[in-house]
């Protein structure tokens, strides 16, 4: 018979994880300040990159004494540059619960080829983060966004600690409480949480970051768009807006835009308020409906940006054929769009919730995936 569909759609069907949903208030108009055609080392454009890192300072809370710099290469370019740069000083544990966490392993071992000890834990779980030694280098996702497994928190690392902890925390930075004394490194990209554009990424440096950097030189040559230091000292300039390689001043008008729609919604804890109330309402429906679950397997490692759920009602047949046509559904009837999981992931769906996510779109979204699912199961009967 055929199944109704529900009344009400959403009014931004975006979804997606990355490039995610600009901020709600987001006009192409807004971005009419970017000095196009102009250098980005003219005074103008270090005004506006500077602005963006201070900005970013501000609402995360980063303390003074940390350094913040624009990279090129979005997150990816970041964490390989503290990779490249500060790795190989001493013994590093590599931990991986997800894809991209895995790709970090891959690049250590097999570019690098440092002889890291490497843990990893399935999708849903995560490893045992009490397990690293403090005496060690670590390279870890704080925010598994291809498995929605996130650390719950940083009480696992030492505040003594001997080694630095490198943290890749894009999906985390601007939804998640993130221990800066924690972090020696932390990286992330605009066009995650903040919906900014993509191709740019920030790295942040703590000063025991910056020691390393100053009095450690890896084996390996660095390629220019890598190198953080000359003459060994740190290059400052790239921490106070002249960027390595020329960056793009429409999207840092955008970052600029982001950020200030970030402030006027509370700053950090009204993004984290977003946040968890958006992947509320996903966890919610999960509980009120028996044949989808959240694939992270403890409650208290459960993202609140990228939600990844699983089907699990015995009658599906085929569960990669059978998400990937209820995420086809969605798509079709325009009411939420990439919502498939990620291509390295267990089949099932990652539904996007940071805080430029309205929550009334996700409440007019998820009885369309209870339409899709019903629509897809009857299908397959």
């Amino acid at each position: 018979m055929a199944i109704s569909q529900p009344a009400t759609r959403p009014a931004n069907p975006r979804f997606s994880s990355g490039p995610c949903a600009k901020p709600p208030v987001f006009e192409l108009s807004k971005l009419a300040d970017a000095p196009l055609g102009r250098s980005h080392r003219a005074a103008v454009g270090k005004a506006k990159l500077k602005a963006a890192i201070e900005e970013t300072r501000e609402i995360l809370g980063i303390p003074a004494d940390y350094k913040i710099g624009i990279v090129p290469a979005s997150d990816t370019g970041a964490v390989e540059m503290a990779m490249w740069n500060l790795l190989g000083e001493r013994k590093v544990e590599m931990v991986a619960w997800e894809s991209f966490g895995a790709g970090w392993v891959t690049d250590v071992v097999k570019q690098l080829k440092i002889d890291a000890e490497v843990k990893t834990a399935e999708y849903g779980e995560i490893v045992d983060m009490a397990s690293i030694d403090p005496k060690n280098d670590v390279v870890f996702t704080w925010n598994g966004t291809t498995s929605g497994v996130r650390v719950p928190n940083g009480d696992w690392i030492a505040d003594d600690r001997e080694g630095l902890t490198i943290c890749d925390a894009t999906s985390a930075a601007f939804a998640q409480d993130l221990p800066w004394n924690k972090l020696d490194v932390t990286t992330f990209s605009w066009q995650k949480v903040l919906g900014g554009e993509a191709a740019h990424g920030m790295i942040v440096l703590g000063p025991r970051a910056v020691e390393r950097l100053e009095s450690y030189t890896p084996a390996w040559p660095l390629p220019k768009i890598f190198r953080l230091t000359k003459g060994g000292k740190l290059i400052d300039g790239i921490f106070s807006g002249a960027t390595i390689n020329t960056p793009s001043m429409l999207a840092v008008e955008d970052y600029l835009v982001a950020l200030e729609w970030a402030r006027s919604v509370g700053g950090l804890q009204g993004l984290i308020a977003r946040a968890d109330a958006n992947a509320k309402a996903v966890f919610d429906f999960c509980d009120a409906n028996d044949w989808i679950a959240n694939l992270a397997a403890d409650d208290a490692t459960r993202s609140n940006t990228s939600v990844c759920l699983k089907f699990t009602d015995a009658r599906i047949n085929d569960g990669a054929a059978f998400a990937k046509a209820v995420a086809k559904r969605l798509e079709a009837e325009d009411v939420a769009l990439d919502v498939g999981a990620y291509r390295d992931a267990p089949a099932g769906l990652r539904i996007w919730c940071g805080g430029t996510v309205e929550t009334a779109d996700l409440d007019a979204m998820l009885p369309w995936l209870a339409w899709a699912f019903e629509a897809e199961i009857e299908a397959q009967a």
